[in-house]
């Protein structure tokens, strides 16, 4: 499990002070990188050295309670399933014990040009070992 703590700016709101609902997958994407990041990779060297990108196949996310201007929240997101070229992640959004948000993530890996590739053995070793 990775943990990415972050505070909502007032960019992240709407009128009423509330997290805009898009701005929970910019916090999660924001996770998901530096659980890369954490795990000893770099997306830059991924692409240029492997040719591989992510892309996102498939989300499912829950909206549960809202998050509001300035509030101290963490991401938490956990490996579920690793497949040769797809990783299936479970994000979710907290304000200290409380779930705002939660979501089912499906990557896929593709390469520069868009087609399905797979992923690069020292990743999906590193997220196989998390599962």
């Amino acid at each position: 499990m990775h943990r990415f703590d972050l505070r909502v700016y007032y960019e992240d709101t709407d009128l009423a002070g509330i997290v805009y609902y898009a701005n929970y997958l910019k916090f999660i994407e924001r996770g998901r990188s530096e659980w890369l990041r954490a795990l000893g990779f770099d997306q830059r060297a991924l692409k240029e050295e492997t040719d591989t990108v992510f892309a996102v196949r498939r989300l499912e996310a829950d909206y549960i309670a809202p998050a509001k201007f300035d509030d101290a929240l963490t991401v938490l997101s956990t490996a579920e399933a690793v497949t040769p070229a797809r990783l299936v992640l479970a994000q979710q959004v907290l304000r200290g014990e409380e779930r705002l948000f939660e979501a089912k993530v499906t990557l896929v890996a593709l390469n520069a040009a868009g087609g399905p590739t797979r992923l690069p053995k020292p990743l999906r070793d590193a997220f196989a070992a998390l599962v």
